[in-house]
Formats: C-alpha cells, structure tokens, sequence
C-alpha cells in the first residue's frame, strides 16, 4: 500500500469511527485498520527521511 493510500484509508476509518451508528466492535475494528495505517505511514517517512540523510551525507 502506497503512503497515500494508506493517508485514505486512515481518513475513512476517522471518520467511520465518528458516525453515530457505529458498534464498539466496529470501532474497534475501524481504530486497529487505522493503527496499521498510521503505522505504515510512519514507516514510509522514516525511510523516505534516511534515504535523505544517507544522500545528503554522500553529497558532502
């Protein structure tokens, strides 16, 4: 899944999560879709963010 995708995903869990009708379990299921989302979008920003410093450090 790309960052962006992933950024949509989360969006539509938050805002699933916010509708009145949901059921705890729902809720539930909707905040560890969302967990793992938020959680790879970590990833890709960590890693976007080292390959800058790895290239930053061979330019220098």
């Amino acid at each position: 899944m790309t960052f962006e995708e992933s950024m949509k995903k989360l969006e539509e869990m938050s805002e699933k999560i916010k509708e009145e009708s949901i059921t705890l379990q729902e809720a539930m299921e909707c905040y560890r879709e969302g967990l793992e989302c938020y959680n790879l979008c970590k990833k890709i920003l960590n890693d976007a963010k080292q390959q800058i410093i790895t290239y930053e450090e061979g330019v220098n």
